[in-house]
């Protein structure tokens, strides 16, 4: 079935209406089929001005040892045909939506209004098409991708037979194509360019590097487990083993068994360890190999696609410090790689003039032109256009995004003294000790992570006395300008914890959770994007680093920075038992922070 279709011109995904890449979007996502009805010619606005034809098509594929069917709608612009072909792009959904939702379907719209092949399709284990869900492994989502892009080369048909030869080539079995899409819908681009070298231009959205920091993050040692990201997670897993309820025709091989019902069952596994809250050290590694041979981090040397990062700073899932880490790697081994921090990720953060999915127009966005400019260049092969800076940033205190050649260096350290300021100076520094202690229900408060994608309100970040040690700076002179992820050197003293740490149940060290406060003169207190750094301290015997998450944020005149270690937060599991926790401060002896700031200092 062909239906002749004019754009709406949308623009890729952005906002809270990214619902259909998280969590929210399975409520409202159609996920049952329903072919493409003819809709009538919309207003372009940006000049894009291309119709197009929309063609439903069915594959079956040979993915991770089981067959699998995959849905998928052909996006053909007019006029694009053998004689005049055209390069293609591949998009698939993020985690809960299918190629019917409204933000992979407005992927399709877009690069077909733009005179590219679309190929949108529901990944496995959602929509209509088949098999279980296995977190975009490149062995398996991978292979199934990888199969498509034969499709787009000629070299296969549909189920039905359709095949095509109006894709833009590189050689016989080599179709000019690219990708884009985000969150789960980001990952399978690296996944599938791990697997399949013919890929040529990547563009991932606000997608993870590493599974076991996404949901267990441990931001002093990614070796000892990390503290349970709860509410995600659990968020995800029932969202996947509730499909019956969603989708009442589901494919039988989307059916694992009763223990674990849409998942491989290393994932159930990996979900049923973490919230049993003892992490023995055979199911410890077992776990992270697991999470991690489902990363980009376990298999980004074999990436070679110039890659655009898009990574939002609103962000407690996937935050920018996953993106960095996949910049770094791309860089470090050659690939052509550029990323850009926008406003609005997982948790929302939506700015004016931002990439949004419903405003009709790729060409008035900064990060939209860039995505174009990134196909142009490396799909249509326009080497004069111009791809932007090499690293961008959005500024929410002025208007459009700063640029510099790459992600600021640490450039400012302070030390934590014993009366709890912040200083400029180590011999500033006063001795002196200061306790806390954790009870056994949390006592901090950053976020419910899920409350904002189904419309619950979200009370104010929160600290209970005795529960959390705070160090502060004098109040700023001029203002400062924080682009990058902060770094806290540390050392506490836990008799309790130390008795217990090497038990062989990684459970029994102590958790804590470092983060950065604004405090206004009226001694108004911000959490930048509502961001922590949850910490599983490997040895409370010997110092350790935190890496706090990116953030990019301004600093008033006449505000304070705060840093804060709190004993927990009700978005992750906590600490097993009571830990009390000392920290000592002296001139020779003392915790440090580090800022990247790019513009003015702090003390």
């Amino acid at each position: 079935m062909e239906v002749p279709v004019s754009p709406a011109l949308p623009a890729l995904p952005g906002s809270r209406k990214l619902l259909a890449l998280t969590a929210g979007a399975v409520l409202a996502a159609p996920l049952a089929f329903t072919a493409p009805a003819a809709r009538a010619a919309d207003t372009a606005t940006d000049g894009a001005t291309s119709t197009y034809t929309v063609t439903p098509l069915r594959f079956t594929v040979q993915a991770g040892g089981r067959t699998c069917a995959v849905d998928a709608d052909l996006y053909r612009p007019d006029g694009v045909d053998a004689a005049h072909p055209a390069p293609a792009v591949l998009a698939t959904n993020g985690f809960g939506g299918s190629k019917n939702d409204g933000s992979t379907d407005a992927i399709g719209k877009a690069v077909a209004a733009r005179g590219y092949v679309g190929l949108v399709y529901s990944g496995l284990g959602f929509g209509r098409s088949g098999c279980l869900i296995s977190l975009d492994d490149p062995r398996i989502d991978g292979q199934a991708a990888a199969r498509l892009l034969d499709f787009l080369a000629g070299t296969r048909a549909a189920d039905d037979g359709t095949r095509v030869d109006f894709v833009t080539k590189d050689g016989a079995d080599d179709p000019r194509a690219g990708m884009i899409g985000g969150s789960y819908g980001g990952a399978i681009q690296l996944a599938t360019a791990a697997t399949d070298p013919r890929l040529d231009a990547l563009v991932p959205l606000i997608t993870w590097n590493d599974l076991a920091y996404s949901l267990a993050p441990n931001s002093a040692d990614r070796d000892t487990p990390g503290v349970f990201k709860w509410q995600w997670a659990n968020g995800f897993y029932l969202m996947g083993e509730g499909q019956p309820l969603l989708v009442p025709s589901l494919d039988p091989s989307r059916v694992n068994s009763l223990a674990c019902l849409h998942f491989v069952t290393d994932a159930c596994d990996t979900v049923r360890l973490l919230n049993s809250g003892s992490y023995p050290q055979a199911d410890t590694d077992k776990m992270l190999a697991f999470a991690r041979s489902v990363s980009p981090v376990s298999y980004l040397d074999r990436v070679k696609a110039p890659t655009l990062l898009v990574q939002g700073q609103a962000d407690s899932l996937f935050n920018l410090n996953e993106a960095q880490d996949t910049y770094d790697k791309l860089q470090r081994q050659g690939v052509e790689t550029k990323m850009i921090w926008q406003s609005w990720g997982h948790s929302g953060g939506q700015k004016p003039g931002e990439l949004d999915l419903g405003s009709g127009d790729l060409e008035s966005s900064y990060v939209g032109r860039r995505v174009l400019a990134w196909f142009q260049r490396h799909l249509r092969g326009d080497r004069t256009v111009d791809t932007g800076a090499e690293f961008a940033y959005h500024r929410d205190w002025q208007s459009g995004y700063g640029t510099a050649p790459t992600v600021p260096a640490l450039s400012q350290r302070l030390y934590l003294s014993g009366d709890g300021k912040l200083v400029d100076n180590r011999a500033k520094v006063a001795r002196g000790s200061r306790s806390y202690a954790n009870w056994l229900v949390p006592t901090s408060h950053s976020e419910s992570s899920l409350a904002g994608l189904i419309g619950l309100p979200d009370p104010a970040p929160y600290d209970v006395a005795g529960t959390h040690l705070g160090w502060t700076s004098a109040p700023l002179t001029a203002p400062a300008d924080l682009v990058g992820a902060p770094r806290a050197t540390l050392k506490v003293v836990s008799p309790r914890t130390e008795r217990v740490q090497h038990s062989g149940d990684a459970a029994d060290k102590l958790v804590l959770f470092a983060k950065l406060y604004d405090v206004a003169p009226d001694g108004t207190k911000t959490l930048v994007n509502r961001l922590v750094a949850p910490v599983r301290v490997p040895d409370v015997t010997r110092p350790f680093t935190v890496e706090l998450p990116g953030i990019v944020h301004r600093y008033e005149t006449g505000h304070r920075l705060e840093f804060v270690i709190a004993a927990s937060d009700t978005a992750y599991s906590g600490n097993r038992g009571i830990k009390p926790v000392t920290v000592v401060s002296a001139p020779e002896d003392t915790g440090t922070l580090e800022l990247p700031l790019v513009r003015g200092r702090v003390g």
